[in-house]
């Protein structure tokens, strides 16, 4: 396998600052960080690697020991020990002239602070996104969007390309997730509540979540519901994304979209594949925030006609680009021309999955395949 789109980065943070990285549970953040060593993933395995998943690597961590004569060590999952904070700033200040740290997490690692900030001015927080376009183009275009469409982009699914796995591995994930990640990090009773939402959020992908609709499902309280999500959030499940807003557009301002680390949960064929336009574009905007340091944002226009373009990204307070997003080759969408001529939106793009490709983005709406904007955007 060809080397993640974030190595070249982490590799040049490590020479001054430890390096976190953040992801979805089995994204391939373990297989990434072994990649880093300088013996390759074997001799890791061999010491330079602890899990606080590990009992035998619990005991080492808890009593401070470090691998002996390693010069670049892996802690995965050490966010689940309450102390991990200081612990690590203490190893960093006395061997970083000798070692170099990679701290992986399947959980928010900027979250989990427990506290004030200890690290702060020590690392650079890097988040690994699944497998995408660009970082599949080894097969032709058509293929790859067909394969991550159909099966993800968290690499065992993607690869394997087997449905009878695919469906197991989303059962044993949710489980895992729910099961093992919450009972380390959160405080919740209310375990089955969790697996009710689990199983419902995927048919909300597409438009505006209403909490409060959620919350009569469960009938449970809106500050309840509004609180796990925001737990499956922190763990790399899923994410939201806010309306973006003008003057000159009755733009609505509250209701958030959700969508999934994983898009291949959603059943509905125009709901998943705005999902996975949705998960290309955030890992571009994280890209260049965690690359760049450029404030990065993506959001979705809609006003209270209900005129809609599915996302806009933004950088530094300014839009950049919006997209629409249409599983069949049709023309431009009327609310991209009704957009631009209110907002200071330069280039709109409408994608799709077919082979069409017309229009002009700078001064109208350009329709295109999804697999040519990737391209030509060089979404990583």
């Amino acid at each position: 396998m060809k080397a993640r789109y974030l190595k070249r980065n982490v590799e040049e943070d490590l020479v001054e600052k430890m390096v976190f990285v953040g992801g979805p549970r089995q994204v391939g953040k373990t297989t990434f960080a072994l990649s880093l060593l300088p013996g390759g993933k074997q001799d890791g395995l061999a010491g330079a690697y602890l899990s606080w998943d590990s009992l035998e690597d619990r005991e080492k961590i808890i009593a401070g020991r470090l691998p002996p004569g390693q010069p670049q060590v892996i802690l995965d999952e050490i966010h689940k020990y309450a102390r991990w904070r200081n612990l690590i700033k203490g190893w960093h200040d006395k061997h970083k002239s000798a070692v170099s740290f990679v701290v992986t997490g399947s959980a928010r690692l900027d979250y989990y602070r427990k506290g004030g900030d200890s690290l702060q001015g020590r690392y650079h927080y890097y988040r690994l996104h699944p497998f995408t376009v660009m970082e599949c183009m080894a097969q032709p275009d058509t293929a790859i969007v067909t394969q991550l469409l159909r099966f993800g982009g968290f690499p065992e699914p993607l690869f394997k390309e087997n449905e009878r796995f695919h469906r197991r591995w989303l059962r044993e994930y949710s489980d895992r997730v729910v099961h093992d990640e919450l009972d380390g990090l959160e405080r919740v009773r209310e375990v089955t509540m969790l697996e009710l939402l689990l199983s419902h959020l995927p048919a909300c992908v597409g438009s505006p979540i209403s909490v409060n609709s959620l919350s009569r499902l469960l009938q449970t309280s809106h500050e309840s519901a509004e609180r796990w999500i925001a737990i499956f959030e922190r763990l790399y499940v899923c994410y939201r994304i806010p309306p973006f807003g003008s003057r000159k557009i009755r733009a609505v301002r509250k209701e958030k979209k959700l969508y999934f680390w994983d898009w291949s949960r959603v059943e509905n064929p125009g709901a998943r594949f705005e999902n996975m336009v949705a998960g290309h574009l955030l890992k571009y905007a994280h890209f260049i925030e965690d690359t760049e340091g450029h404030n990065m944002e993506l959001r979705y226009i809609r006003d209270t006609d209900k005129r809609e373009v599915d996302f806009v990204v933004l950088r530094d307070g300014s839009p950049e680009f919006a997209v629409e997003c249409k599983t069949g080759e049709r023309a431009a969408s009327p609310a991209c021309r009704y957009f631009r001529e209110r907002t200071g939106i330069p280039r709109f793009y409408q994608v799709h999955l077919g082979e069409t490709d017309f229009g002009n983005a700078d001064t109208d709406t350009r329709v295109m395949p999804f697999a040519t904007f990737c391209k030509e955007l060089a979404l990583p």
